[in-house]
């Protein structure tokens, strides 16, 4: 079969390479692949930064959607013909996390699914929604699920809140789309005015180019009659922490997801106090959760927003697009029909 593996460090060494297609085992299930989605995690992997220790070839991508055509002894809980996504984090099932269940992920120690088969423990797949096409499904398991986790899991989300969305990227568009979708207040950032246009049309109430207004946390303050808001979902991490903060209202939260601006940071610590602030670092979710995401999703139709979708055989130009930064999900289809 055909797969996409990184043979080094550097987007470069991407590389279509024939390895054989591989067997279900006892608990596995063999599943051909429609579709994929890329996420900023493929880049920080292929430039090294994600898991410097990572070995070569590696197979990439984590977030997938197929059809299961095979099944090994033991397996119990789909059947051949049924449709699935991955879970990315493959051994977390539910509750609280190990370091150790949050390591085995696609593409990075477990061989990923940019391949025409994959073959995955039962129990890191989920059943997939009818109501989504394959393109759409596949750019659930890692955006869409941290979204959720951040946001309804560990957040509490409800319609009284204001969530301020940073950018436009898969987390944050998800996010944005899971907020409005409960009634809560959204206040969107961007770079660009078409991309904020495109976010009030998605359900964000107030917009902020940061370009413009480099202090955007005083505009998120005006924007509240000088409350705060109740969550951020901080995808840039590095010195946009203290902005973050400093827009946060008394007993606040703030997911910290993203690393764009850098690993580390400093913040006001005093600042922190007074508000009583809560830092959360979100890693995904458990398979769990993504069900129970899956069954809202369904009730409310939600459908992902796609940048754009590209052939197996030109995967290079989908990671050119996610080097450039599109809005919404960049997806690989690679099964044509």
């Amino acid at each position: 079969m055909k797969a996409w593996q990184l043979t080094g460090f550097g987007r470069e060494n991407l590389v279509l390479n024939d390895v054989p297609q591989p067997e279900p085992g006892p608990g596995e299930a063999l599943v051909r692949i429609a579709s994929v989605s890329l996420n900023y995690r493929d880049k920080l992997l292929y430039d090294g930064s994600y898991n410097p220790h990572l070995e070569f070839p590696m197979t990439q991508v984590a977030d997938a959607v197929g059809e299961i055509v095979a099944l090994g002894p033991d397996t119990h809980r789909f059947r051949v013909g049924d449709r699935v996504i991955t879970n990315y984090c493959t051994r977390w099932i539910d509750g609280q996390p190990t370091s150790k269940e949050s390591l085995y992920t696609l593409g990075n120690t477990i061989p990923g699914a940019l391949a025409e088969y994959l073959v995955l423990t039962e129990e890191a797949l989920v059943k997939t929604p009818t109501y989504l096409t394959d393109d759409e499904a596949a750019s659930l398991p890692c955006a869409a699920l941290t979204a959720w986790f951040a946001l309804v899991e560990k957040g509490g989300l409800t319609a009284d809140q204001t969530v301020l969305i940073q950018g436009t990227g898969g987390v944050s568009l998800f996010g944005l789309q899971i907020a409005a979708a409960t009634g809560a207040t959204v206040i969107a950032t961007s770079s660009s005015d078409e991309k904020l246009e495109r976010a009030r049309q998605l359900g964000a109430h107030d917009t902020i180019n940061y370009a413009k207004t480099p202090e955007w946390e005083k505009e998120v303050l005006a924007a509240t009659a000088k409350e705060g808001v109740d969550q951020v979902l901080e995808v840039v991490g590095g010195s946009n922490l203290t902005r973050s903060l400093k827009a946060l209202s008394v007993g606040g939260q703030i997911s910290i997801i993203g690393v764009i601006d850098g690993f580390d940071a400093t913040i006001p610590l005093f600042t922190a106090i007074q508000k009583h602030a809560v830092l959360r670092g979100i890693s995904v979710g458990p398979r769990r959760a993504l069900e129970d995401m899956l069954r809202r999703f369904d009730q409310w139709q939600l459908h992902p927003v796609i940048d754009s979708v590209h052939s197996f055989a030109e995967a290079r130009k989908a990671f050119d697009r996610l080097e450039h930064g599109g809005f919404g999900k960049i997806v690989i289809r690679v099964r044509s029909a």
